[in-house]
């Protein structure tokens, strides 16, 4: 393993020297170029299916070409990381001095688990200096209006819930993924809409930054949903929609560490979706509103809409271990969440037939599970919900277990008696950025959630 202050002494720049944008017969190629001085290029690309799509403005005009150098922004982190050179160097476009300070506010946040995992320690206005000219030329703003709306699809029961709210408005919704598996377009087509309404993105990974992890060089978890915020963000211009509607609920916002603000979920906070939403006003110059429809509510509510959704309860995934087999690997600490989160709304013989056993009679799991319901201080490294939800969660659940007069499964009774719970259900979070023609569909969840 190498070691930070070394390689950063040893590779003291990372540059982003460059970035296309080019058509193919099946779509759009968005290319990048990034090196370390004196060790490696990478070069990722990125392609986007738009046969099945009416591209309505110019896919290389100045202003697609400001969000894609941005998008190369955030995809330089992916590489950074390897070493963490303390100078970055962009060689190809500017950055004012405010700008400079949302970009090192995003790497400084959306790096902060692999700060903690790789035992890092580093300020905000030292990890990096962002070197680039500041004579920024603002784009043109050319935006054309289709009336679309873009929903990013991550194949769990929240864009599901998403998905489920807008069914009023599903003619004029597009899905978007980024490495399209399974769970996704069937909950696309759970919610009523075909194939045709998906916007299909495929990422690659440089194989030389893969080298580097095998070599020893430093690895960890990247602020990926930034990544999906400026990609989708280009794909709403390309198609004209108005805008992306997320499913980042409130319970988002919390760190995974107690005392401080590593979260693995940054790029999913209200913070981020803030910032980012400013961005794309204020320096893209764009008409496009960026918000999650369920920032409102926390993870228990939704848990709780999502198991009146009977249609998508046998097609959700969630694991990123199991991602790639579309299944649920039982094993870690996003199933078990799931899972908790889950039991109070429906039967344990609907969670066994989802997830194929019981996940809270496994012993081998009780580390995570104790993270999760706050018996220890770290929270797993997952999309989770709050330790207070996951708390109100197994109570309502254990409650349930003696009603029927069952037995508690083994990590219940690690818990049992062991806390009290205040109901998450009545609960509604007033920062959120929902438009007003948009918060009919919130008022239709509050309503159901708050009923019993």
């Amino acid at each position: 393993m190498h070691d930070f202050h070394s390689l950063r002494r040893q590779y003291p720049v990372f540059a982003y020297n460059g970035y296309d944008i080019s058509r193919t017969c099946d779509g759009i190629l968005l290319s990048f170029d990034f090196s370390f001085d004196g060790l490696c290029r990478f070069r990722p690309q990125t392609r986007i299916v738009t046969e099945n799509l009416d591209i309505i403005n110019i896919f290389d005009s100045p202003a697609a070409r400001a969000i894609v150098f941005s998008l190369g922004l955030v995809e330089a982190v992916s590489y950074y990381k390897a070493v963490c050179s303390p100078v970055f160097e962009v060689r190809c476009g500017a950055l004012t001095a405010e700008q400079k300070r949302w970009w090192k506010k995003l790497w400084y946040h959306g790096l902060g688990e692999f700060f903690y995992r790789n035992g890092i320690q580093t300020d905000a206005e030292s990890f990096v200096e962002f070197r680039c000219p500041e004579n920024v030329t603002l784009p043109e703003c050319d935006f054309h209006k289709s009336g679309l709306h873009i929903v990013p699809i991550g194949g769990g029961k929240d864009s599901a819930v998403t998905l489920s709210l807008l069914q009023s408005e599903r003619e004029r919704i597009f899905g978007f993924t980024v490495n399209d598996q399974p769970a996704r377009t069937d909950t696309l087509r759970a919610a009523g809409l075909p194939d045709s309404r998906m916007i299909r993105t495929y990422r690659t990974i440089d194989p030389e930054l893969l080298r580097l992890n095998k070599e020893g060089f430093l690895n960890g978890h990247t602020p990926f949903s930034a990544i999906v915020a400026f990609l989708s963000l280009y794909c709403a211009y390309l198609i004209g929609a108005g805008e992306i509607v997320l499913s980042n609920e409130s319970s988002a916002n919390e760190s995974n560490i107690c005392g401080t603000d590593i979260n693995h979920q940054y790029s999913k906070s209200y913070a981020f979706e803030q910032d980012f939403s400013n961005y794309i006003q204020y320096t893209l110059h764009m008409p496009v509103r960026y918000f999650s429809l369920l920032r409102p509510f926390n993870e228990l509510q939704i848990a709780k809409q999502f198991a009146a959704l009977p249609q998508f309860h046998g097609i959700f995934k969630s694991c990123n271990a199991g991602s790639k087999k579309n299944i649920w690997c039982c094993n870690c600490a996003k199933c078990l969440f799931v899972y908790c989160i889950l039991s109070p709304f429906l039967s344990e013989e609907k969670l066994i037939e989802i997830f194929g056993e019981n996940l809270l009679d496994k012993p081998s799991l009780s580390v995570d599970f104790q993270g999760l319901c706050g018996l220890s201080p770290v929270k797993p490294f997952e999309c989770i919900g709050t330790v207070r939800e996951v708390r109100a969660a197994l109570c309502r659940t254990i409650a349930q277990y003696r009603s029927a007069g069952k037995p508690l499964p083994c990590l219940l009774t690690l818990c049992d008696g062991k806390f009290t719970a205040d109901d998450p259900l009545n609960d509604f979070n007033d920062s959120h950025n929902i438009p007003p023609e948009f918060q009919g569909f919130m008022k239709e969840m509050y309503d159901f959630v708050c009923t019993d």
